[in-house]
């Protein structure tokens, strides 16, 4: 039986926290009402990455454990105090997402199950110009915390360069974030064009440990994630408690911190006695405003030799100067043929046959449940082709978990090609669904013997995102997909 609700006075506003004792951290024991009261411990703080910015809402209805859903629409039966702001998409489409204003708002969306949060990088009054640039450092497996902390200080350096104050903290799961504040002067574009900059420069610093390479057979050591600064892009802000068993919290730190600190050691039970003994180390953000100019000069010395763009995610739109959507493992044609309009008439081509092609596919797949008979894998739901050896695909699933224990299964097969695999060789990917992630695991057979590297398999598990829906929601397109009516099974 659910516990009564229980009503918060916080300030000059009451906050209704439902099932108060519901478990949302089984291995650390944090409770739903521990998390509300974390964030009032901590709220100054929070509402410094997040106050004045529309947030996406990520929320764990049945726990830290379980899937998380996306909810960009602010829900209807929100508080009359509660803030909306409406943004719009390259699709065409808008949402109302809400804004931030207290710690009483704090308090509600943690009821609603969200623990990190999840803001975008501008403020309600003027949605076309951030006024944050994020410095994302993502570690390929295998790469040691110490590694990352180096990196970090590489890329203080490279800030301070360009005249640009950097704001370290953990990201509360394998990295560190840190983020800057600039002039509200250019718009997302700008605003990549110079993050890509400073993570190149980074790379050029510390080539040994740091890189800026997209595509994940090129990387080692630590990536530069300049693609956190495309638009609808979001970042785990300060304060924000991650899904990870011990409950831990992405924490700000100061500059001097950075080289001795333990991403394990800043939790929901030991960040609020911090915070109150030290206070924010991110205090004074705000008022260490810079500009880009110096960075978009940078970029502008790169393009001059010869570094233009680099790519972008894959559910953004082809941009204009990008390189080949190709990994180079792959490419078979020079990068200058694949920017041509012909190219570009065949892309659009293909797109509209990836249409059809799913469409389809969905029939085929609904008629197969409905008939009790097995299906054999799909196209990929990204629209792109299949990776030729030496990387495979192992396993899609709505879980992370769910894509490891198929690996752990393939594994069990091939003893002799997991023998020989190296950490960086297992490419666990987060894919961006309609509402949710989902996982896809592939293996790079490089390190493994010719004579000993296994054939493409059935996918196990193979799980189709896109199962639901007429054809596969892309950002840029013009029309959103529409679920399918009258589902079989």
């Amino acid at each position: 039986m659910k516990a009564q609700p229980e009503v918060l006075r916080i300030n000059d506003r009451e906050v209704t926290i439902t099932n108060p004792g519901k478990v949302f951290f089984a291995e650390a024991c944090v409770t739903k009402l521990d998390l509300v009261q974390y964030y009032l411990a901590v709220a100054e703080g929070a509402l410094r990455g997040v106050r004045n910015r529309p947030m996406a809402l990520k929320r764990f209805v049945n726990g830290a454990a379980a899937e998380a859903f996306f909810q960009k629409r602010a829900p209807d039966n929100r508080p009359e105090w509660l803030r909306i702001a409406t943004l719009s998409f390259p699709s065409g489409r808008t949402a109302d997402e809400i804004v931030l204003d207290d710690a009483a708002g704090l308090a509600w969306i943690v009821n609603l199950g969200c623990l990190d949060l999840n803001p975008h990088p501008v403020r309600a009054d003027d949605l076309d110009h951030p006024d944050e640039l994020r410095v994302d450092l993502d570690p390929v497996p295998g790469v040691e915390w110490a590694q990352i902390r180096d990196v970090a200080m590489v890329a203080k350096e490279s800030l301070e360069a360009v005249g640009l104050v950097g704001w370290p903290k953990t990201s509360g799961s394998r990295g560190i974030h840190i983020n800057v504040r600039i002039e509200r002067r250019w718009g997302y574009p700008e605003v990549r064009r110079a993050a890509l900059a400073l993570a190149r420069d980074v790379e050029r610093r510390a080539p040994s440990i740091a890189t800026s390479k997209w595509w994940k057979e090129e990387r080692h050591g630590v990536f530069l994630d300049y693609n956190q600064n495309a638009k609808d892009r979001t970042v785990a802000s300060a304060y924000s408690v991650r899904p990870l068993p011990d409950a831990r919290v992405s924490t700000p730190l100061t500059w001097e911190e950075v080289t001795t600190c333990e991403a394990e050691a800043f939790t929901v039970h030991t960040v609020p006695a911090r915070y109150a003994t030290i206070g924010d180390p991110g205090d004074g953000i705000d008022d260490a405003v810079g500009s880009l100019d110096a960075l978009l000069e940078l970029s502008r010395r790169d393009e001059a030799e010869g570094l233009g763009d680099a790519p972008w995610p894959p559910n953004y739109r082809k941009q204009e100067g990008e390189p080949p959507r190709v990994q180079p493992s792959r490419q078979r044609r020079a990068t200058a043929d694949y920017d041509t309009p012909e190219a570009e008439a065949e892309r659009e081509k293909n797109r509209a046959a990836m249409e059809k092609r799913f469409a389809a596919e969905v029939e085929r797949r609904a008629a197969a449940k409905a008939e009790g008979r097995a299906t054999a894998t799909r196209p990929t739901p990204t629209g792109r082709r299949r990776s030729s050896v030496p990387v495979i695909e192992i396993s899609r699933a709505k879980s992370k978990d769910e894509a490891l224990e198929g690996l752990e299964r393939w594994k069990a097969r091939w003893p002799k090609a997991a023998g020989a695999l190296e950490a960086a060789d297992v490419l666990v990917d987060g894919m961006r669904g309609r509402s949710s992630l989902w996982y896809r695991v592939r293996v790079n057979l490089t390190h493994v013997p010719e004579a000993d590297r296994p054939p493409q398999e059935a996918l196990d598990p193979d799980y189709d995102p896109w199962i639901e829906y007429e054809f596969p929601d892309r950002a840029g397109q013009l029309e959103r997909a529409p679920r399918l009516k009258n589902r079989s099974g």
